[in-house]
């Protein structure tokens, strides 16, 4: 009980110390309208937001104002989508797409505003849920950190990377797997950690310090998604917005056992690691239409269905931050753009990770969704007029700022040359179904694993054995070998085997 307590007062003093400065709303208000705007403009990802402010702000504000301006955009992108899918029927990101089942129909029916005003507020709610979830976890990670060492973190570095492109590979797992590898390789280009020795630099100096994270997200998240961008443009028709968008509280007493029940869903399903919110979304969906008494009406303007949705993909976030920060493994690919900023600013996600930054981020995520609920509830209409910008216009204007932010990394030249290579083999490695996030995930768990596991070897003198001498160790070692036996062709057939035998 005192250890619970003694935590409680830790978030009250961190969200006291945000609450109390300026600055903090400053970038919250600044943060929250860019995500909200990523998120409305069809097109534009969390993800991508969440890119570009790294690039802005990463390592050149204090860590706090950075966490605020990343999470903020993080927190109001997801929630931003929900304009286009009920007024265009087309959703703002990939995480609002279930939206539009029920958002749209209501729209058309007259109901737009009290559609809006639900979603704000089940948005609300559902990241408050994720939230509190992620304080829970904060006291797992104090009780497991004490026994994390070399051999441990070389190996939950490894799992990282494995597990991500298993769980991102669209069709073939392999292909995860070697974006995995192939950003793991990366990230032994420079000095050597334990050595001070250049590998892999061919005489080049700027190779000495390795490929800067930034450029390398700007190149893998955001180049791609502004080439399918202008590829694919949608145009529709804004449905004009009607009736109020201040939520009826009759009307959220009565779907609170349905934004409950979507906010465990989404948390859940975002504490798998590489899932997302698009997939959080449709899962809350598809379990509402099941279990809801007015699931014969999911489809064709449900209040019912439209919450599951909107509930489950912000109560994602705190759920994709529960991997990212407990065990160094990003949730979805926003919180692997996250992840990258906190390298930058030599904070490595995990169990080793200073628990008053959890709680600092707990802190801000409560701030961020409060900001999110006012802004959505008394400047919605600004927000409907942004839909109105053509992405042809909007989305040259993203690779500007694309540019800039990987410019001003270390204001040379090279970082561009970086960006447009890594950018242009992501952009050929979407078109051939390779998933992107496990090769930065690479890249940034790639050092660690790298260091960890030469260190491990150093000190044990060769002796593979300390990696299954110690328990935490062990562990890990089977986890790492049972997801790749796991992946094969024989353990797959052995699998249906014993499923068919059971039946």
């Amino acid at each position: 009980m005192d250890f619970i307590l003694s935590q409680l007062a830790g978030f009250g003093t961190a969200f006291l110390g945000l609450a109390v400065d300026p600055l903090t709303y400053l970038y919250l208000i600044a943060s929250v309208f860019l995500g909200i705007t990523f998120g409305a403009l069809p097109g534009l990802t969390a993800t991508l937001a969440v890119t570009i402010l790294t690039g802005f702000f990463g390592n050149k504000i204090p860590l706090d104002y950075s966490l605020i301006a990343l999470l903020g955009a993080y927190v109001g992108a997801i929630y931003g989508g929900s304009y286009p899918s009920i007024l265009l029927n087309i959703p703002g990101t990939a995480a609002s797409a279930a939206t539009a089942m029920d958002g749209y129909p209501l729209a058309k029916a007259g109901r737009g505003g009290e559609a809006l005003g639900l979603t704000t507020t089940a948005s609300f709610i559902g990241t408050v849920i994720g939230t509190i979830t992620l304080l829970i976890f904060v006291w797992a990670l104090l009780l497991v950190s004490k026994n994390i060492a070399s051999p441990e973190k070389a190996l939950l570095a490894l799992f990282g990377i494995l597990l991500s492109g298993t769980l991102m590979s669209e069709d073939l797992v392999i292909k995860g797997w070697i974006a995995g590898l192939i950003g793991l390789a990366m990230s032994m280009v420079g000095l050597d950690p334990l050595l001070s020795e250049p590998r892999y630099t061919f005489g080049w100096s700027y190779l000495m310090s390795g490929f800067q994270v930034v450029p390398v997200l700007m190149g893998a998240f955001a180049i791609p998604q502004i080439i399918e961008g202008l590829k694919h443009v949608e145009a529709g028709k804004v449905l004009a917005l009607k009736g109020r968008i201040l939520p009826n509280l009759r009307s959220i007493r009565r779907y609170l056992p349905t934004i409950g029940r979507s906010g465990v869903i989404g948390t859940g399903v975002g504490a798998l690691p590489g899932v997302g919110e698009d997939v959080a979304g449709w899962v809350s969906y598809g379990v509402g239409k099941t279990v809801s008494p007015e699931g014969d009406k999911f489809g064709k303007g449900s209040l019912d269905g439209l919450l599951c949705s909107e509930t489950a993909n912000n109560a994602c976030i705190g759920g994709a931050l529960i991997p990212l920060l407990v065990l160094g493994i990003p949730g979805s690919p926003p919180a692997a753009a996250l992840m990258g900023a906190f390298k930058i600013n030599n904070v490595i996600p995990g169990p080793t990770i200073d628990p008053e930054i959890i709680l600092r981020v707990v802190a801000i995520l409560v701030l961020a969704s409060l900001t999110m609920f006012l802004m959505g509830l008394f400047t919605a209409r600004v927000f409907i007029k942004i839909l109105a910008i053509p992405q042809t216009i909007f989305l040259p204007v993203v690779m500007v700022l694309t540019t800039i932010g990987s410019f001003s990394v270390g204001g040379g030249i090279n970082d561009l040359y970086l960006m447009l290579g890594v950018g242009a083999v992501a952009y050929f490695m979407n078109l051939m179904k390779y998933p992107i996030a496990p090769l930065v995930i690479g890249v940034i768990l790639g050092g660690l694993f790298d260091e960890t596991f030469r260190r491990s070897l150093f000190l044990a003198d060769g002796d593979l054995s300390v990696f299954f001498s110690r328990p935490g160790a062990a562990i890990l070692l089977v986890l790492n070998i049972g997801l790749i036996f796991s992946q094969l062709p024989v353990a797959k057939r052995a699998f249906s085997r014993l499923k068919g035998l059971s039946v």
